[in-house]
């Protein structure tokens, strides 16, 4: 018997296979045909028989409260399902080491898979060297490999490719949010090759985890730099929540773009004043050639890659390792102010105070990043004065210290976005010729490593989606 849709045939063996699910998911998804082109497939074997540790390799955590905290003396940095998809890790949350101690297995080691398992399900990330300390929260799942029986960034490749996204996928349940269970995807049929085949792709997919936890620290190096070179050493470890709260504090200095508060909060102002002690430029100098506003309003119509198709990255993807979740567009109907130049600094401009939100916080376009647009939330920041260049500024703005002083300059009444006015007299503190010409090469070089990261992820899984096709054929 076979059940046919409008455009995919659907036959009563699957449905045995699936037992006897009704829901589209596991037969639209892709997931019946990588199984059943797997079964053709000379050398399969379960997942669960490839991973070791906490409950046989394949785990997530139980529910919890979560204690956050300031000080890093007595707290982990803390990963959620899309936390664990950003470049960057310096802004993550900070959980109770006391909490953390409960559930220690929830610590990230290098090399496991880690699977979003609530909400959207199958995003993907490769545990890198430098995520060891990080605490993930239940709602990330994590495949644990057996060294000695399989290679974990080969496992990883197989786990995030388009044979393993659909099998982990179509097992999600749940009405409104979408779950998984380590039990759904035990018994996954995972390919295997031979042994040089297998630890070539892993010494790609390894060679990549360890450019991103490359491009991390270059970052860092670059924003500790900068606040030397400018003379400006404790503003590296702000310790924000540890000064004294902005209450009760008075204002005689009142400018008429703005009566609100928050606009002068003490704890801002000491740092926009330390910033303007120093030799600088306010941000409106440097950028009255370039751009220093957000991007256009425009209706979107879709596009597909195959023809004239442009991702369109959001403040939601503009942090990530890579922006793969993006609305594809149609390049001809989207204005050409999305995209921008070359080491344009891009930083959060719309959204809510949250304190763990995206407003405020700043990223840079350059290398891979350019061929795609950007959406109008992003306030652009593009250098005009060749002597103060874009990744000069990204190792500033990217910085505590910058993301406390964007927020003070917040305006609207219901989502927020950043007061011109305010962010024209933004002073920018200068370091020296050569010490700027330095620093923005720390950034550029972490930036050429995220790049070579893609391009070898990219790769290892071409060899992977080759390998297995040709077997399989």
């Amino acid at each position: 018997m076979k059940l046919v849709s409008l455009s995919h045939p659907v036959t009563s063996d699957w449905l045995a296979d699936q037992r006897f699910r009704l829901d589209p998911a596991p037969y639209l998804s892709g997931a019946l045909e990588a199984r059943k082109l797997l079964e053709r497939f000379p050398d399969t074997v379960r997942l669960d028989n490839v991973t070791a540790g906490h409950n046989g390799g394949i785990f997530n955590g139980p529910k919890f409260s979560r204690i956050y905290l300031d000080d890093p003396k007595h707290t982990v940095p803390f990963l959620g399902s899309t936390d664990m998809l950003e470049a960057d890790f310096s802004f993550l949350p900070r959980l109770s080491t006391k909490i953390a101690d409960k559930f220690p297995y929830l610590e990230v080691r290098p090399g496991m898979t880690l699977i979003s398992c609530s909400g959207t399900v199958g995003r993907m990330a490769y545990a890198r060297s430098d995520m060891a300390g990080i605490w993930s929260s239940q709602h990330v799942m994590k495949v644990a490999a057996n060294t000695e029986r399989i290679p974990s960034g080969y496992l990883y490749t197989f786990l995030r490719s388009k044979f393993g996204v659909p099998m982990i996928a179509s097992s999600a349940y749940g009405a409104i949010i979408q779950h998984i269970e380590p039990h759904h995807i035990a018994d996954l049929p995972v390919p295997r090759f031979d042994a040089k085949v297998e630890e070539r792709i892993h010494r790609m997919v390894d060679l990549s985890a360890g450019l991103r936890a490359r491009f991390q620290a270059g970052l860092v190096a670059a924003t500790e730099d900068f606040f030397r070179c400018v003379g400006l050493p404790e503003l590296i470890d702000l310790r924000w929540h540890q000064q004294d709260r902005d209450l009760g504090f008075e204002v005689t200095d009142l400018r008429p773009a703005s009566l609100r508060a928050m606009n002068y909060a003490e704890r801002a102002r000491r740092i926009t004043a330390a910033l303007a002690s120093v030799p600088h430029q306010t941000l409106g100098k440097i950028c009255s050639n370039g751009l220093l506003s957000t991007g256009p309003m425009f209706k979107r119509i879709d596009g597909d890659y195959g023809h004239d198709g442009v991702l369109l990255v959001g403040q939601r993807q503009g942090w990530w390792s890579r922006p793969e979740d993006g609305r594809v567009l149609s390049r001809a109907h989207t204005p050409r102010q999305c995209f921008v130049p070359d080491e344009t600094v891009m930083v959060g401009a719309q959204g809510l105070p949250s304190e763990n939100g995206l407003l405020g916080r700043s990223m840079m376009v350059t290398g891979r990043w350019l061929r795609h647009a950007y959406s109008q939330h992003f306030l652009r920041v593009a250098s005009s004065d060749q002597d103060v260049p874009g990744a000069f500024l990204m190792s500033f703005l990217r910085s505590e210290a910058a993301l406390r002083v964007f927020r003070s300059m917040m305006a609207g009444s219901g989502p927020q976005s950043l007061h011109a006015g305010m962010l024209r007299d933004f002073p920018i503190p200068l370091a020296t010729a050569e010490d700027r010409q330095r620093i923005a090469e720390t950034v550029r070089r972490a930036y050429r490593n995220r790049d070579r990261a893609d391009v070898l992820e990219d790769q290892a899984l071409a060899l992977l989606t080759e390998a297995i096709e040709e077997a399989a054929a």
